[in-house]
């Protein structure tokens, strides 16, 4: 069997449902690819008292871990919620075909965890990713997604790439938004958040050039028309 089991958004936010059953299994492997995890695989060694293996993306990709859960009992730790990525779905599509039992353990993730900076979760619009650019790919379809959820005077929330620097991220952020004649001024950082490095930050963009105190995993939110309420929260992040 395999179970799909979310951490949360620190290690020692894990469920005591998902820690029972990671104790029980014959193999428990920890997904490394999607984010860049605000805590070491040894602190989740200590936490289950089992051997962690890294499961990259050639691994989840390659489907071995269903195979493993034919024969016995394996755990798949994902940070945050277990289902955010769609590899995830694929596994569950894939378990299904070789009739494999699958059993998932949900947990916040960071898009419940963005409550706390004031901004109200039912304004959010459609969720884009940041990829980190190459010499010759420059990929900014995440301008389209702030674009149209501004449209709908909804919030964007932008998943940074692992890897991707806080300084690079902004310098993409404003060369896509001068290239799509789109005008961004005030941006809200989130850093680990749910974690004792957890910081949160409401400021113009242009503040946000030259600093280096923010570490991953950290996300944006690009705020669209702003209620009075979460105005006034926000102001609390302000620098």
């Amino acid at each position: 069997m395999l179970y799909i089991i979310g951490l949360g958004l620190s290690h020692e936010s894990i469920s005591k449902n998902g820690l029972e059953i990671a104790k029980r299994c014959k193999k428990v492997y920890l997904e490394s690819y999607t984010v860049r995890l605000p805590y070491s695989p040894g602190a989740i060694e200590e936490l289950t008292g089992k051997k962690i293996f890294l499961a990259d993306r050639e691994f989840i990709e390659s489907l071995e871990i269903i195979d493993e859960a034919v024969r016995t009992d394996i755990a798949l730790l994902v940070y945050g919620s277990p289902l955010t990525a769609t590899t995830h779905i694929t596994l569950l599509q894939e378990a299904k075909k070789s009739k494999v039992k699958v059993k998932v353990i949900y947990n916040a993730s960071v898009f419940d965890a963005l409550a706390e900076t004031g901004l109200q979760l039912y304004k959010f619009g459609k969720i884009a990713s940041m990829p980190r650019w190459q010499k010759n790919f420059t990929p900014d379809s995440f301008i389209e997604t702030i674009q149209h959820n501004l449209s709908m005077k909804a919030h964007s929330l932008i998943l940074i790439d692992i890897g991707l620097k806080n300084q690079e991220a902004i310098k993409q952020l404003e060369e896509a938004s001068e290239k799509n004649n789109l005008n961004i001024n005030e941006i809200v950082v989130s850093q680990a958040l749910g974690t004792g490095r957890q910081k949160i930050i409401y400021t113009e963009i242009e503040n946000l050039r030259e600093t280096e105190a923010i570490e991953e995993p950290y996300c944006f939110v690009i705020p669209s028309k702003l209620h009075f309420v979460e105005k006034e929260f926000l102001e609390n992040f302000r620098i």
